[in-house]
């Protein structure tokens, strides 16, 4: 795995399980639901001004 960085986030448990759940039985993991929202969140203006404008997940002193 050349040319990757390891890093670590805090997520949502809440969130979290239900991503799991959704992702059960297809080929599709948090690695790949990562790399390619930063994919879209370098590449694409629109993409990344709904994600600014993002507003369902409320604050409670973190960054969500």
């Amino acid at each position: 795995m050349k040319n990757t960085k390891l890093t670590s986030v805090k997520v949502i448990e809440e969130l979290y399980n239900s991503f799991k759940k959704e992702t059960i039985g297809n080929d599709f993991n948090l690695q790949k639901l990562v790399n390619r929202s930063i994919y879209k969140y370098t590449t694409d203006d629109e993409f990344r001004d709904k994600l600014h404008e993002e507003d369902g997940l409320k604050d409670d002193g973190t960054c969500f």
